[in-house]
């Protein structure tokens, strides 16, 4: 059966050339007309020889996995399905913007993380996902062209699966790669503080922490990770952490009513956010079958956000997308499981 040779790194690439010889400069090559070309096939990798491809041929393709469905919104907010066999089902999100098109990625099959709020964690943890898989989201979807940010926010926690993320990340932002730059890539964490460290210490890219409340013992009610990776460790480490050039922290803060959104939680956010470089992306809960959570109204949601500005925290309300095409991640591959 042939391989794809979809999702091999540099080094893996040079390996099989080696293998074949195909050449010093064959490996380079591949990796250009895999990722940054997105070539379909061996054919259209020109200049290789006809004689060298046809021996790659031999054993390996280059496929990729074309999405199962997609659902489009009213707002131009795409999101897509893959189906990797074994019932995988994975969602990424694409969102176009007036400056922008970010791609959002799904890094595991369920999630272990047991978050009450997210509907992926009803799922369950099924399987991480390769690194073929987690790059085959970008690679599919007709609009692979047009993306300038890629956001690992998708299914899964991405430290999770560190290993595969990072390798993913690395083809991401490898010029010769996707060649979307590392100040165009963010990971969002519920706070696995070795991949916070690792993400610092291996790459340029953005950090967003998934907040969601500041008091411990309330964000352990809703987070089972605060039992694990408590709140204030995952600020020390991000505080004596030294962020590169273009590199930004965020932190993600869904608003529940009655939950998490007093003036109490405005005043401690803004103790510990004091002093440190970052935004906060104040977010409208989307509702999840089964769950009694709900969003606060809009002018409470506003509001929010005034009060943490006037307490010198930077902080906006992200825009809602896709309300009405399975907008909270994890419901469409949910829909699909229930009714295949």
């Amino acid at each position: 059966m042939l391989q794809s040779l979809f999702g091999y790194d540099l080094n893996a690439l040079q390996s099989i050339a080696e293998k074949l010889n195909l050449g010093q400069s064959a490996a380079v090559k591949m990796y250009k007309y895999i990722y940054n070309a997105g070539v379909s096939s061996i054919n259209d990798m020109v200049t290789i020889s006809a004689k060298k491809r046809n021996l790659l041929k031999r054993y390996y393709t280059t496929d990729i996995v074309s999405f199962s469905d997609v659902q489009v919104s009213v707002d131009g907010t795409k999101k897509y399905l893959f189906d990797y066999g074994d019932f995988r089902l994975v969602e990424a999100a694409y969102i176009p913007e007036d400056n922008r098109a970010t791609l959002c990625i799904s890094s595991q099959v369920g999630c272990k993380m047991s978050c009450s709020f997210c509907m992926t964690a009803r799922q369950g943890f099924h399987a991480n996902l390769t690194v073929a898989e987690i790059l085959n989201q970008i690679a599919a979807i007709p609009e692979r062209d047009k993306i300038t940010n890629i956001v690992f926010m998708g299914m899964g926690e991405p430290f999770d699966n560190a290993d595969n993320v990072f390798k993913a990340i690395d083809i991401i932002t490898h010029q010769q790669g996707f060649g979307i730059a590392p100040g165009k890539v963010t990971v969002s964490t519920i706070g696995i503080i070795p991949g916070i460290n690792r993400l610092f210490a291996e790459t340029k890219c953005n950090l967003a922490i998934s907040l969601h409340n500041p008091f411990s013992h309330e964000r352990k009610q809703i987070m089972p990770v605060e039992n694990r990776y408590k709140l204030n460790d995952i600020m020390d480490i991000i505080t004596g952490l030294s962020v590169k050039e273009q590199q930004r922290v965020f932190f993600e803060y869904i608003l529940f009513d009655g939950v998490n959104d007093s003036q109490d939680h405005i005043l401690e956010l803004s103790k510990l956010l004091n002093n440190m470089s970052c935004k906060v992306n104040v977010i409208r809960f989307h509702p999840i079958p089964g769950s009694d959570l709900k969003s606060p109204d809009e002018d409470s949601v506003i509001k929010f956000m005034r009060d943490l500005n006037s307490k010198g925290v930077v902080a906006t309300v992200r825009k809602s997308r896709g309300q009405d095409i399975f907008a909270a991640c994890g419901l469409l591959s949910t829909q699909k499981k229930a009714n295949p």
